[in-house]
C-alpha cells in the first residue's frame, strides 16, 4: 500500500510545570498558510486513493440511505399565538421550508423562509432562529454561511418579502422580539473565542444605531443563552459554566427593559427557570445532584423563598421540565431509561411505553393552554414518533411516525440492554441492536458507539441511516459510560476531572464484554466516536489498541494538553470544570496520562478513518490532523491511516438534508471494507 502524507516536522517546545513537551506538527494550526491546505488536500486524495475500491459501496450506502428518506415531508404544526408553525421539505430539496398557517384558517400555509433559495450557490448554509414580531409585520432569522456558528441575524417584511439592508453580525444565533414589535434581544460572540457573552437589545426604529448593552459576562468560563418564559411575561438571560448557573430575567410586560438577577451564581449551584400562572418553577441541585424542583410566586426570587415541588431522589435524575395549564410536565432518568412524569397537585404518574429499551422525550410545547404535551419517542428499532398526551384522558394520540420509504418492519431487528462489569465492579449500560436474520453471535461483526462527557446522554435511538450496517450484517451497540447522565449525575461526576479515566476503561470493559459473551466476533470488534467521543477513541487505541478491528473518529478533540493551555482558542476556558485547568500541575498531570496527542507511541494501533472540519469552532481542525501526523510518523504496523478533511464544513458536518449522508457513507465503507460480513 502507498505510504500516507508526510507532514513536515518543524519542532515546538512547550514547557509549563517543569515538563517540556515537543510538538512537531504545531505548525499545522494556521489555517491561512498554503502549506496546511495542501496537506490537508494531500491527505484527502490519500484518502480517495486509499478507499477508491469502496466508492461504488459508498455510492450504494448514500443512495440507498436517501431512498429510506421520505422526500415531500413536513413536521407536526404546533401552535405559537394564534399560529401553527410547520417545517416543510420538498422532493429533492436540501434545505427546509419554515411554514405558518393562522388558527382559523389552519390549511392555508403561508411561507415564512425557503431555505433553499437561501442556500443557492453557497457551499454551506444554516438557519438559526426565526421569529415573527407581535405584530406580524418582520421577520428575523440568523443565518451560518461559513459553518463556524457565527450568526448574522437578517429582516423581512412579512407582507412583501423584502429583504431590507440592515443587518445585526456576530450573534449567537439566539434572539427574541419584545412585545412591542421593535426591540430585539439577542447575545453577540466573542469573534475570537466565539463565546456568546454579550446581551443587547436593537431597536427596528433606529436600525443603524449602535445596540444598547443588557447584560454582559465578564467570566470568561461562562456563556449566554437567552429564552421567554411560558408565560411570554419574562425574557431570561441564562449564563452557564459546566457546573454553575447564573440567571437575569427582564419583565417584557414593562417599559422597563433592565434586568434583575434572579439568583447569585454560587460555585457548583445550577438551576433552570420557568413561568406560569404567577409562579417560577426552579429546577436546582441545592438539594442534591440529581435535581429537585422548587416553586416562588413572582414576585420573590430568592432562594430563600423556594418552596419545594418535587422532591430530591438520589435514584432518579430530572433532567428537563415544562409547564402548561396547573400540569408540571418533567422528564426524569432512572436506570439508564427515560420517563416523562406528570404532576397536577399533589398526584403524579408515569406515562407507560412498552419497549424494553427506549427513549422518550418532550417535543415541542410553547402553548400555555395546550390540552396535551407533545412528546418524542423512539427506539434503536422505533423510528422518531410524535405523541400528544391528553391530560384529561390520559390517551397518547400518535401525530406522526418517521416513514421509511421502501418498507421496514420493525420485528426485523432485535433490541436488547446489556449489562457490562467494570473493572471497579460497576454496572455499566449496553444497548445492543442487530437484524435478526442476519446475526450470528460470535461470528458477526460489531461497531461499539461511544461518548461519556459533559453529562450527555447517548440514547437509543432509531437511526434511519444504520440500517445499512445493520442490514449487511453488523450488529450496533452504545457503550453507556461514565462521563454521560444514563445512570443519574453521580454518572457523570465519576467521568471527570480526576475521574475522567473511568469513562476509557468502561468503553474497553464494555468491548471485552461483549467479546467475552459472544455478541460479536472477537476479531471483528469496532470503535466509534465523535468530538469528545473522538478522544474517547484516541485513549482507548493508546490504552489497549488490540482488540480493535477498526476506529472512526469523527472531529475528534484529541490534543487535550496543548488545547487547554490556550485560553484564546473557542471553548477552552468554559472546559475546565470538564477537564480540569492544566495551569494547575494536578490536572496538567493527570490530562497528561490520556492525552492522546500527547501518549501516541511506537507499537501497532487499528485501521483509522478520521475526520474534521476545516472550520470547525468546536474542535479545531488541527488537532485531529496533528494526531494523523504523529500517528503516521510512530505507528509500526502497516494499517490504513486515514485523514478526511471536509473544506467547506465545521463540526456538525455538511449542511443540507442529504449532504451529511455521504460522510456516513465514508465511515460505513470504510468499517465494511474491513470487516468479514458472512
Amino acid at each position: 500500500m502507498k505510504k500516507g502524507p508526510v507532514a513536515e516536522k518543524i519542532p515546538f517546545e512547550m514547557e509549563i510545570h517543569g515538563d517540556n513537551r515537543m510538538d512537531n506538527y504545531y505548525w499545522l494550526r494556521d489555517r491561512e498558510n498554503r502549506e496546511v491546505i495542501n496537506y490537508l488536500n494531500e491527505e484527502n486524495a490519500y484518502t480517495s486513493e486509499g478507499l477508491k475500491n469502496t466508492e461504488q459501496l459508498q455510492t450504494n450506502i448514500y443512495n440507498e440511505i436517501i431512498a429510506r428518506i421520505k422526500q415531500q415531508d413536513s413536521s407536526v404544526p404546533f401552535l405559537l399565538d394564534a399560529f401553527y408553525y410547520q417545517t416543510k421539505y420538498e422532493e429533492g430539496k436540501e434545505y427546509p421550508i419554515y411554514t405558518r398557517a393562522s388558527s382559523d384558517k389552519p390549511d392555508q400555509m403561508d411561507i415564512l423562509l425557503d431555505v433553499n433559495k437561501l442556500a443557492e450557490a453557497k457551499n454551506y448554509y444554516q438557519v438559526g432562529g426565526l421569529e415573527v414580531t407581535k405584530d406580524n409585520k418582520i421577520l428575523a432569522y440568523a443565518e451560518d454561511e461559513i459553518s463556524r456558528r457565527i450568526y448574522t441575524v437578517r429582516f423581512k417584511e412579512k407582507k412583501t418579502g423584502d429583504l431590507l439592508p440592515f443587518k445585526i453580525e456576530n450573534t449567537s444565533g439566539n434572539f427574541y422580539w419584545a412585545d412591542d414589535n421593535t426591540t430585539l434581544f439577542f447575545v453577540e460572540k466573542d469573534l475570537e473565542t466565539l463565546r456568546p457573552y454579550w446581551v443587547k437589545k436593537w431597536s427596528l426604529l433606529d436600525p443603524y444605531r449602535e445596540a444598547e448593552t443588557v447584560f454582559i459576562e465578564e467570566d470568561d468560563t461562562f456563556y449566554v443563552s437567552i429564552y421567554k418564559s411560558m408565560s411570554s411575561k419574562y425574557l431570561f438571560i441564562n449564563s452557564e459554566s459546566t457546573l454553575t448557573t447564573e440567571i437575569n430575567y427582564i419583565d417584557l410586560q414593562t417599559n422597563d427593559l433592565s434586568c434583575m438577577v434572579f439568583e447569585p451564581r454560587s460555585r457548583g449551584h445550577e438551576y433552570a427557570v420557568d413561568h406560569l400562572n404567577g409562579l417560577f418553577y426552579i429546577k436546582t441541585n441545592l438539594d442534591g445532584r440529581n435535581f429537585s424542583i422548587k416553586i416562588c410566586p413572582d414576585q420573590f426570587s430568592n432562594a430563600t423563598r423556594w418552596s419545594t415541588k418535587i422532591a430530591h431522589d438520589e435514584n432518579r435524575l430530572i433532567e428537563d421540565f415544562c409547564l402548561i395549564q396547573d400540569y408540571l410536565v418533567i422528564t426524569e432518568r432512572f436506570n439508564a431509561q427515560t420517563n416523562i412524569r406528570i404532576f397536577k397537585e399533589d398526584k403524579d404518574y408515569l406515562i407507560p411505553f412498552n419497549e424494553e429499551v427506549y427513549v422518550v422525550n418532550l417535543g415541542t410545547n410553547v402553548n400555555p393552554d395546550s390540552p396535551f404535551i407533545r412528546l418524542i419517542y423512539t427506539s434503536l428499532t422505533t423510528p422518531t414518533t410524535v405523541y400528544d398526551f391528553d391530560f384529561q384522558t390520559q390517551v397518547l394520540s400518535l401525530r406522526k411516525q418517521e416513514e421509511i420509504i421502501g418498507g421496514y418492519d420493525p420485528n426485523e431487528y432485535e433490541c436488547k440492554r446489556l449489562w457490562s462489569i467494570a473493572r471497579d465492579e460497576e454496572m455499566i449500560p449496553i444497548s445492543l441492536v442487530y437484524k435478526k436474520s442476519n446475526y450470528r453471535n460470535e461470528k458477526s461483526p460489531l461497531l461499539l458507539y461511544g461518548y461519556g462527557s459533559y453529562g450527555h446522554s447517548i440514547d437509543p435511538t432509531f437511526g434511519l441511516a444504520r440500517l445499512s450496517l445493520l442490514d449487511r450484517g453488523f450488529a450496533f451497540a452504545i457503550a453507556h459510560i461514565r462521563g454521560g447522565e444514563e445512570m443519574g449525575r453521580k454518572w457523570y461526576e465519576n467521568g471527570r476531572l480526576l475521574n475522567k479515566m473511568n469513562t476509557f476503561y468502561d468503553f474497553i470493559d464494555c468491548g471485552e464484554y461483549l467479546i467475552n459473551h459472544n455478541y460479536c466476533d472477537p476479531k471483528q470488534l469496532y470503535g466509534m466516536g465523535g468530538s469528545a467521543g473522538g478522544l474517547l477513541m484516541g485513549a482507548i487505541i493508546n490504552i489497549k489498541p488490540s482488540i480493535w478491528a477498526g476506529i472512526v473518529a469523527a472531529v475528534p478533540f484529541v490534543d487535550v494538553l496543548t488545547t487547554m493551555l490556550d485560553d484564546t482558542i473557542p471553548l477552552t476556558t468554559g472546559e475546565y470544570d470538564e477537564w480540569g485547568n492544566p495551569n494547575d500541575p494536578v490536572f496538567y498531570n493527570y490530562m497528561k496520562q490520556y492525552s492522546p496527542y500527547d501518549n501516541v507511541e511506537k507499537k501497532e494501533y487499528p485501521p483509522m478513518l478520521v475526520t474534521t472540519g476545516l472550520h470547525d469552532s468546536q474542535v479545531q481542525y488541527w488537532e485531529p490532523a496533528k494526531w494523523v501526523a504523529k500517528l503516521r510518523e510512530l505507528k509500526t504496523d502497516e494499517n490504513p491511516l486515514y485523514l478526511h478533511t471536509n473544506m467547506e464544513a465545521g463540526h456538525g458536518g455538511a449542511s443540507g438534508r442529504f449532504k451529511r449522508y455521504k460522510e456516513i457513507a465514508l465511515e460505513y465503507a470504510f468499517l465494511l471494507n474491513l470487516a468479514i460480513v458472512k
